[in-house]
């Protein structure tokens, strides 16, 4: 297993510790190195992964509500939601992680770690959350920094 796909499950499960226990993120942090052991490198990017997605919780979230009609951050499991919690950070602040690579991993992380319509289940709510980051992106291209349309 590659040092980022290790990085990605040891952050989704401090994530859910975080979510469930309501502990404190270097407590958590703390928790999970006291009884599990990893390489340098993925205890770095997994610290990164997992700092930075609690940093920006509240727009990650409304990020995430945006693109899942009829489901309620509270109605989806506890692993779908901070897989996707910890994917939009990837794809919103990670910018040198390729989207593809995000989407990939988020779906393969609901397939191990979620129920059999997980991985689906995050399909459909990334792809529309990307789609929608896109489009904002080109917007912007379009418009410009000043919000008229560039000559």
């Amino acid at each position: 297993m590659g040092t980022r796909r290790k990085a990605r499950e040891v952050t989704l499960q401090v994530l859910f510790q975080i979510d469930v226990s309501k502990v404190s993120v270097h407590e958590a942090i703390e928790l999970f190195w006291d009884n599990f052991e990893a390489p340098e490198n993925v205890r770095v990017f997994s610290t990164q992964l997992i700092e930075g997605t609690q940093e920006r919780l509240k727009e990650i979230d409304t990020l995430i509500k945006s693109c899942s009609d009829n489901w309620s951050l509270e109605r989806m499991s506890g692993v779908d939601r901070n897989i996707l919690r910890l994917a939009v950070y990837e794809l919103v602040y990670c910018k040198d992680i390729p989207p593809k690579v995000t989407l990939n991993e988020a779906i393969d992380l609901g397939k191990d770690f979620g129920s059999e319509n997980s991985g689906s289940f995050i399909n459909g709510i990334l792809d529309a959350l990307y789609t929608k980051l896109r489009q904002e992106d080109e917007d912007k291209n379009i418009l410009g920094t000043s919000g008229n349309p560039e000559p």
